[in-house]
C-alpha cells in the first residue's frame, strides 16, 4: 500500500489545492515548470522576462514585468503561482478562461490566431500536439482563406457545444 501524501490545510482557510482537479494541478503545474526558466522554484522577473521572448516577445518594459510580479503577495513558488489563478478564475467561466488563453498569442485581440503559429506553438511547447491532433482541430475548426483560426468561435464550441441551425 503507497504512503499517503500529507495535505497541509491553511488554517481558517481552504487548501488552495483542493480548488482544482489533480488534471488541472498538474497542467499548471507543467506551466509552472515552463515559466520557471532558471529552475529554482520560483517565478521571478528575469523568468517571466524569458516566458516571453520565448513566446516571442521580446520588448516587455521592466514596469510590466514588476506589476505581475507584484500582484503576489511575495516570492511566486507554486502554491503562490496556483493561489493566484484559483483567484482569477473565480466566477470566471471555461469560455472566458479559454479565451484568455487564447489571447495570449493574439495581444492586438483580433479574435484570430494565424493557423501556422497556433500549429508550430501546440507542436512545440507544453503538451506537445502530434500531427494526428493537429490535423483533428482543423479537421473541427478549418483556418479560414487568410489560414487565420476563429479561435472565439473555438472556445465557444468547446464550452458550449455545435451551434444549432
Amino acid at each position: 500500500q503507497a504512503p499517503k501524501k500529507a495535505k497541509k490545510k491553511i488554517e481558517g482557510g481552504s487548501n488552495v489545492f483542493s480548488m482544482f482537479e489533480q488534471t488541472q494541478i498538474q497542467e499548471f503545474k507543467e506551466a509552472f515548470t515552463i515559466m520557471d526558466q532558471n529552475r529554482d522554484g520560483f517565478i521571478d522577473k528575469a523568468d517571466l522576462r524569458d516566458t516571453f521572448a520565448a513566446l516571442g516577445r521580446l520588448n516587455v518594459k521592466n514596469e510590466e514585468l514588476e506589476e505581475m510580479v507584484k500582484e503576489a503577495p511575495g516570492p511566486i513558488n507554486f502554491t503562490v503561482f496556483l493561489t493566484m489563478f484559483g483567484e482569477k478564475l473565480k466566477g470566471t467561466d471555461p469560455e472566458e478562461t479559454i479565451l484568455n488563453a487564447f489571447k495570449i498569442f493574439d495581444p492586438e485581440g483580433k479574435g484570430r490566431i494565424k493557423a501556422d503559429y497556433i500549429k508550430e506553438m501546440l507542436m512545440t511547447q507544453a503538451d506537445r500536439f502530434s500531427q494526428e491532433e493537429i490535423n483533428q482541430m482543423f479537421a473541427a475548426f478549418p483556418p479560414d482563406v487568410s489560414g487565420n483560426l476563429d479561435y472565439k468561435n473555438l472556445c465557444y464550441v468547446i464550452t458550449h457545444g455545435e451551434e444549432k441551425d
